[in-house]
């Protein structure tokens, strides 16, 4: 038997169905950015031209490092793919900001919420692990200049970007599997501009401490702190080898090989500690969604211009393109 009783939460409307004395959410209701009305165009606006930005920078250097002969390079490979990350998560992260905004709908379906749920998180693994992958990548080109390419062949570079894509979209499965067993929740408003997982654990009134067993391990370890690890590592390998060069243009031009791929490294990895050091209380809600939106929105709309602007490769490339139209 159906039902449809409906509760008062706060100010919050929560409406859910009772089947076989189990409570499920038939869809969630998106907080967005800001709940302040007089916030709402300027940040559509915002967010409207961060994505536009962001995907615009990222295809353009897909697309050359696709079509240039010249970037057909194990470190461009690995920033190809890095670009498809990016332009993939701030389309799904973002994409109902500005359409919310237009439609006056801030809702969203559970399917949507759960496929939102298992994608972001994926695609965000994969992009640490991709980083670490480049910074595997810059040990090998400064550590063993000579064999390099003997090394970093075509065969390794796909094998590693494949373990990438698949560890990060493997690791999610467990959250997803816990959280469709949650059976209770006591609102269907997620404090966030996407489906995300930390203000659906806070929401729900079912026993949770297996989920975030699996997060505080799975998640933290392998999913943080391996790449940072592994990342923190290489640099350690790579910044023993300049300083043993002798010639100080050596260690310039050695470290200017590096310096983008390392700008990207603590930009990013800043702001993820900044994230995991947030106090535990309900108001480290808004804290966890600015961090993500720095992260999702902000640092692909920076990758570009941090690995274009100071590349000369990449500018020389898409003035080939440009010639050619």
């Amino acid at each position: 038997m159906l039902s449809y009783p409906s509760c008062s939460v706060g100010k919050q409307l929560f409406i859910k169905i009772e089947l076989a004395n189990q409570t499920m959410v038939p869809f969630y209701i998106l907080k967005g950015i800001s709940d302040v009305p007089e916030l709402q165009t300027m940040i559509f606006l915002l967010v409207l031209l961060i994505y536009l930005i962001t995907l615009g920078g990222n295809m353009t250097i897909f697309l050359l490092i696709c079509l240039d002969n010249q970037l057909h390079t194990p470190m461009y490979f690995f920033l190809g793919n890095l670009s498809l990350l990016d332009m993939c998560c701030t389309t799904l992260t973002l994409h109902k900001v500005p359409l919310n905004y237009i439609s006056g709908d801030n809702s969203v379906s559970l399917p949507a919420c759960m496929t939102q749920m298992y994608l972001i998180p994926s695609l965000m693994a994969d992009e640490l692990l991709v980083i670490t992958g480049m910074s595997f990548d810059r040990y090998v080109a400064i550590c063993n200049p000579l064999r390099y390419h003997m090394i970093m062949n075509r065969r390794l570079c796909g094998l590693l970007a494949t373990i990438c894509w698949v560890l990060g979209f493997i690791y999610i499965i467990p959250y997803i599997i816990l959280l469709l067993r949650f059976t209770c929740y006591t609102a269907n408003v997620i404090n966030h501009f996407y489906c995300d997982l930390v203000p659906l654990i806070k929401m729900s009134c079912s026993d949770t401490t297996a989920l975030e067993l699996v997060i505080q391990f799975e998640g933290t370890l392998l999913g943080v702190l391996i790449p940072i690890s592994l990342t923190f590592i290489s640099y350690i390998l790579i910044i023993a080898a300049i300083l043993r060069i002798s010639s100080s243009t050596g260690r310039r031009k050695s470290f200017y090989t590096c310096s983008s791929h390392l700008t990207v490294v603590i930009l990013l990895y800043t702001t993820l500690i900044c994230q995991y050091l947030t106090p535990t209380s309900m108001d480290s809600l808004d804290y966890n969604k600015l961090f993500s939106l720095f992260i999702v929105a902000v640092v692909p709309m920076l990758n570009p211009m941090i690995y274009s602007l100071k590349n000369k490769d990449v500018k020389a490339a898409l003035k080939r393109r440009l010639k050619l139209l």
